[in-house]
């Protein structure tokens, strides 16, 4: 396992897993660890300037069944795995090249290797997928929107809840998180596409505080906290989409392969069953990846496709006309009072369950 960062790296956004990846991580074994470190967040209220409540979401709308904050998972599956696995932290490949029966591999601070596969498992911006397949601008398609993601303290004394507050183009929200110690703040908004360096985080910020510059509400104070967030998140809300996941002794996963956007609410419980799938094919052909990709591929394909779809017209989540701002505040306030309103949560539970998991042998 190859990771830029120095260590696992902790914070971030909340993700959560329903459906078949509520079974995957069953077979895991890993249930009881997660279950352990959960959000539990519970109810989700839209406001408006003076901090009102406006409209409601349904209970467990952005929580799926089990929600956990993205760094949490991280350590729970590091600790899992630790001990059977090599990781190599503050490192990056540069450049792959196979070799017969194998794959020499090129890092940025350490010696070339050989192996006999590789899995770019390394998100939106995929260096692997760069690698092996070409220019990210062939595979992304973006969505029209940004997202910024980072800690704060829970000065709004959230109990497992969340608050949204949305004016023209833009929508922020704070969570609470880690039993209530800390909070997340999330700051959306409609763009065409930004010019900036993906790691410099200095200009990102700055982006952030300019098209949020002359919003109330709590967007001030948060914006104040930006700086001393042990963790800050920007990026595109983009989708990923290719017509193969594999070249030869490379194969994708996660986002790297398929990302369906944020706004999806699918992305993590996609990977952890494409990871599944990936392994449980590889050992159902004995190792063999001439065997085992193509079938990873026709097993994922319909899924990933009836997840990215959750993303479209996502306008009614950041909406980008005065119309449509009144229509989705209407629609968010009569909901709970309808038949429809467990819809949110069931269309996306539905989708989660799109794909059935074989049982691979041991």
């Amino acid at each position: 396992m190859v990771e830029r960062a120095p260590a696992v790296r902790p914070g971030g956004y909340a993700v959560d897993f329903r459906g078949a990846s509520m079974s995957v991580l069953d077979r895991m074994g890993l249930v009881p660890q997660v279950k352990k470190l959960e959000t539990r967040t519970g109810a989700i209220t839209i406001v408006d300037e003076a901090n009102r409540k406006v409209a409601s979401m349904p209970d467990g709308f952005t929580s799926g069944e089990l929600e956990i904050m993205r760094g949490d998972l991280a350590g729970v599956f590091y600790e899992a795995t630790r001990d059977a696995t090599e990781y190599i932290f503050d490192d990056s490949i540069t450049a792959m090249a196979e070799r017969g029966d194998g794959i020499e591999v090129t890092f940025s601070r350490t010696g070339a290797r050989e192996f006999d596969l590789v899995v770019g498992a390394d998100g939106l911006h995929s260096n692997v997928r760069a690698l092996a397949f070409g220019a990210e601008s062939r595979f992304i398609h973006d969505l029209g929107f940004y997202v910024s993601i980072f800690t704060t303290p829970n000065f709004m004394n959230l109990d497992h809840s969340g608050l949204y507050y949305g004016t023209l183009g833009k929508r922020v929200g704070i969570f609470s998180a880690r039993k209530n110690t800390e909070a997340n703040a999330s700051f959306f908004f409609a763009s065409p596409p930004l010019q900036y360096d993906r790691r410099d985080a200095t200009r990102q910020k700055q982006i952030l505080r300019d098209r949020f510059a002359r919003e109330g509400w709590q967007v001030p104070r948060l914006l104040g906290m930006m700086d001393d967030a042990p963790d800050f998140y920007f990026d595109s809300i983009s989708q990923i989409r290719m017509d193969r996941w594999s070249s030869g002794r490379s194969v994708l996963l996660g986002d790297a392969a398929w990302c369906p956007s944020p706004l999806s609410g699918m992305g993590t419980g996609m990977a952890a069953v494409g990871a599944y799938i990936l392994a449980g094919e590889l050992k159902e052909a004995e190792g063999d990846h001439v065997v085992a990709f193509p079938r990873y591929e026709a097993l994922m394909r319909d899924y990933v496709k009836n997840c990215q779809k959750l993303a479209e017209g996502a306008d009614w989540f950041v909406p980008t006309t005065r119309w449509k701002l009144w229509l989705s505040t209407q629609i968010w306030r009569v909901l709970p009072y309808t038949p429809w309103k467990n819809l949110m949560i069931e269309v996306p539970l539905k989708v989660a369950n799109s794909i059935t998991l074989k049982n691979y042998v041991e």
